[in-house]
């Protein structure tokens, strides 16, 4: 494995440009993964600069940079105040995050992230965690399938597929990606099989590492740890996850307006948008990297 093919970061340009990186700042790249973020932020920064870099694959660590002024941390971005109160190094002037799944995780078919691929049923960022894309598979009833289904890829036929689950383990136990996709087949719309099943390993993938949730948490964090004037940068891939953000840069919340005092005033929310309309990549990105196609910026600063 090497630093080039590991993963290609997606609006590097863009989202390093958006911290507005000032030479002795503190700054935290909370999705570090192959490091192409991680050194341009390095690369902008002075000798009293400090970065730091958060991620819970250890795989991720051969990408770690050799530099003094970085600090990798591996563990889930959810613990961002915890490891920068620990560190002494709030208030920091940036954060980054790409909420993307690397290439890398993609394409090793152990990982069992990727549809192209027979693998284990396993989809854990985290590889010391209990619980893996078998583990939900195999034992979770027909009413938590369904839930994942359709909360997580949004599937209208997320019941039938629970259902069909359901039964066929009570046969063999389901240990492979192969397995998975055999079971969904028959009821893939026709003509969308490929994203049809991409959802569903998008909706397991979310359940095993608790995404959704540990992304609230950390925008939460994020608002906590920012300086005044400070960035946060988020780079998101489905609109699960940009709706999270969006509202929460919006109303400090992650469902529902911003509340309002008995006065009828708004309650203050700790960022706002630099941006209106999410930044998207260019043609010629996309071109080079299609897996970029889906991605969203958003850029807040803290009030």
């Amino acid at each position: 494995m090497t630093k080039s093919n590991y993963h290609d970061p997606v609006l590097l340009r863009e989202s390093v440009d958006a911290l507005e990186i000032i030479e002795n700042g503190v700054y935290v790249d909370v999705t570090m993964g192959g490091g192409g973020h991680t050194r341009e932020i390095l690369r902008r920064l002075g000798v009293e600069g400090t970065l730091f870099g958060f991620d819970q694959d250890e795989e991720a660590g051969a990408n770690a940079p050799d530099d003094k002024r970085f600090t990798w941390i591996r563990h889930n971005y959810r613990y961002l105040k915890h490891f920068m109160s620990f560190y002494e190094k709030m208030p920091v002037h940036g954060i980054l995050a790409d909420l993307g799944v690397s290439s890398h995780q993609f394409d090793i078919a152990d990982r069992g992230f990727s549809i192209r691929f027979d693998g284990p049923l396993d989809m854990r960022m985290n590889r010391a965690s209990q619980v893996s894309a078998s583990t939900v598979v195999n034992t979770y009833n027909q009413e938590e399938l369904m839930r994942v289904f359709r909360d997580y890829a949004e599937l209208r036929n997320a019941r039938e597929l629970s259902l069909r689950i359901v039964a066929a383990r009570a046969e063999t136990q389901f240990s492979t990606t192969t397995q998975l996709r055999e079971i969904a087949q028959p009821i893939a719309e026709r003509g969308n099989e490929a994203q049809y099943m991409a959802r569903i390993f998008q909706a397991l993938r979310i359940e095993v590492n608790d995404e959704l949730s540990a992304l609230k948490e950390m925008l939460q964090r994020a608002a906590e740890v920012l300086a005044p004037g400070g960035r946060l940068v988020v780079i998101s891939y489905h609109s699960l996850e940009d709706r999270l953000v969006k509202n929460f840069i919006a109303h400090g919340k992650f469902e529902g307006e911003a509340e309002k005092d008995i006065f009828g005033n708004t309650a203050a929310v700790p960022l706002k948008a630099v941006v209106k309309k999410p930044v998207e990549p260019t043609h010629e990105e996309i071109a080079r990297n299609p897996r970029a196609r889906s991605a969203k910026m958003r850029i807040a600063e803290k009030r």
